[in-house]
């Protein structure tokens, strides 16, 4: 058996299919790209449904690997019912590439298994999959579990933890604690085995404090355990499968060492994924997700390029024109009673919260006043929805369960400069100013020689 020191050098293929003419008889390969549509292209407040659209059709036919002449007015009912979805949607997606790959596939599919676009169009419903099935599968090569792959007499593997949550606050790998503001689309994660990309929008109209309102999750085909898998969440969209409607790692015969499991019903879903001894936490707390995850140090650090990594916010935390210097916000509250952040005034909040009730409110749920209970009462103040309490109530109750140094729960100083990846030099701000002024002229110099 191959170690997994050594899988690491492996590259893992997309394993993506294309539609057209020469497609198999499913035909279903195009579908297998769509969510990645919906990851390049993301919006974050769009009304949009096309992945819910996408999620029922796969579910309704992913059952069948064949389909005989016998199932084909079951598979074209199925399509008409999915054409029926995306017309319904068909305002909300209007330039949307996701939804237009889908109408035009539609269409495709039609064509090749001679479905009349006028017929039954129920609602699919899932498919029972046969006995056998890799749904059903308990059985997993030992290359698809990781602590197994480790020899008996050698090292337990190092774990690590990284969190995301409220208005956003980010716990790195390596343990380091910042407030940021990074609004937009930012990467939390991205190694040679999974990517995961999160979404912050304004929490209020003109209000410069954002929360998480998108969640990508990218599981890239790994050897013989599991095809690529894309998971997606949004606010008030917390599915409990991956975006093709499968709650596992597809058809390979290691598929169970990925599975999702609801936890509670559009709040708390787990996702195990075994095979890189990894696992990830995603709640909706109110409107807004947060992110929770355990990870091997090996599986952290599996990246083909770690000096050109870019701006991968669990590694290396928040930029430092991103970051927000809490110190000073909770200054000026106790002078001043009242919440205010650096930009413009915030807009008057739902519910108006002093220092000292934020303080009162975020004691009931975290008594002990470390860098969690802090960022209860920063998001109390600059948001006003006691929702935020319990972001960050769940937010460490996800450390107590994923964290593997239990000394290391409680954090109390706040990390305000730049990870190391970033290159950031330590210093008064001058020097960094000069640094950048000579890169210029190093550079400008270069193109002369050149």
């Amino acid at each position: 058996m191959q170690p997994f020191r050594e899988r690491l050098v492996v590259k893992p293929g997309a394993g993506w299919m294309g539609m057209g003419r020469g497609a198999g008889a499913t035909a279903l390969g195009f579908f297998h790209i769509l969510p990645v549509f919906l990851c390049i292209f993301p919006s974050a407040t769009s009304p949009c449904k096309i992945l819910k659209c996408n999620s029922e059709f796969w579910a309704a036919t992913s059952g069948s690997h064949h389909l005989g002449t016998e199932e084909a007015p079951e598979f074209c009912t199925a399509l008409r019912a999915y054409a029926h979805c995306t017309r319904r949607t068909a305002r909300t997606c209007r330039g949307d590439l996701a939804y237009h790959s889908a109408v035009h596939g539609i269409d495709d599919l039609m064509v090749q298994h001679n479905c009349s676009k006028d017929g039954p169009t129920s609602q699919p419903r899932l498919r029972t999959l046969p006995p056998g099935d890799s749904q059903e599968r308990s059985d997993s090569p030992e290359i698809c579990h990781y602590e197994k792959s480790f020899h008996k007499h050698s090292a337990p593997p190092n774990y690590t933890h990284c969190g995301l949550f409220g208005d956003p606050h980010i716990r790195t790998f390596t343990d380091s604690f910042q407030t940021c503001k990074v609004q937009g689309a930012w990467p939390l994660i991205d190694n040679n085995y999974l990517n995961v990309q999160v979404t912050n929008t304004p929490v209020l109209p003109g209000s410069t404090a954002t929360a998480t309102s998108k969640l990508t999750i990218i599981f890239k085909s790994f050897q013989e355990c599991v095809d690529q898998k894309v998971y997606q969440a949004e606010m008030d969209e917390l599915p409990a499968a991956f975006a093709d409607g499968s709650k596992n790692g597809g058809d390979k015969h290691g598929a169970n060492s990925l599975k999702i499991t609801e936890k509670v019903s559009g709040q708390h879903i787990e996702i195990q994924a075994k095979y890189i001894g990894t696992t990830i936490v995603v709640r909706q707390v109110g409107r807004y997700l947060t992110f929770a995850v355990r990870m091997p140090e090996e599986v952290v650090n599996a990246v083909e390029d770690r000096d050109n990594q870019g701006l991968y916010l669990c590694l290396r935390g928040c930029p430092l024109n991103q970051q927000i210097d809490f110190q000073t916000f909770r200054s000026s509250q106790s002078t001043e009673g009242r919440a205010r952040r650096k930009g413009p005034s915030l807009p008057a909040t739902p519910e108006a919260f002093t220092y000292e009730t934020a303080t009162a409110k975020c004691r009931e749920k975290l008594p002990v006043e470390d860098l969690y209970f802090q960022s209860c009462v920063f998001d109390l103040l600059t948001t006003g929805d006691v929702n935020f309490m319990l972001a960050a109530y769940y937010a460490f109750e996800d450390v107590k369960m994923l964290h593997s140094n239990k000394d290391k729960l409680h954090l109390y100083e706040r990390t305000q400069d730049l990870g190391a990846g970033n290159l950031a030099p330590s210093g008064h701000p001058q020097a960094l100013l000069a640094l950048l002024m000579a890169l210029v002229c190093l550079s400008q110099c270069w193109s002369v020689f050149l």
